[in-house]
């Protein structure tokens, strides 16, 4: 069974930072898209941003410039920078890993870690 373990969120205030992390199996880590989704409540879970095997990265728009997504290969783990927080930025956060292939497509996520910005 594949594990996604999360850690790092908490309660900061506006304009703040926090680094969530993001551990997984080194065969899961090495072939799949990691990610980082949200969700809000009373909203849809969204992209926040993802990170390919090969180092591409794509951001949401809300968080472009704020945001950094990076991957540590040697320890299978996936972070998440966030600087100049908002509250709009409160939810609960999701550690994701994907893969398409011609058949399938496989998707694995971590139980969430919650970001409240608050003064």
């Amino acid at each position: 069974q594949v594990q996604l373990v999360e850690s790092g969120g908490g309660l900061v205030q506006p304009g703040g930072s926090l680094r969530l992390s993001c551990e997984t199996s080194r065969t899961i880590f090495s072939i799949y898209t990691m990610g980082w989704y949200r969700q809000a409540p009373g909203k849809q879970r969204e992209l926040v941003a993802a990170i390919t095997s090969r180092g591409n990265t794509n951001y949401a728009d809300s968080v472009k410039g704020r945001f950094t997504i990076s991957r540590d290969n040697a320890n299978s783990r996936v972070y998440l920078e966030m600087n100049s927080l908002k509250p709009e930025d409160t939810a609960m956060y999701y550690c994701n890993s994907h893969r398409s292939t011609p058949l399938n497509e496989y998707d694995y996520w971590g139980q969430g870690t919650q970001v409240t910005v608050s003064s």
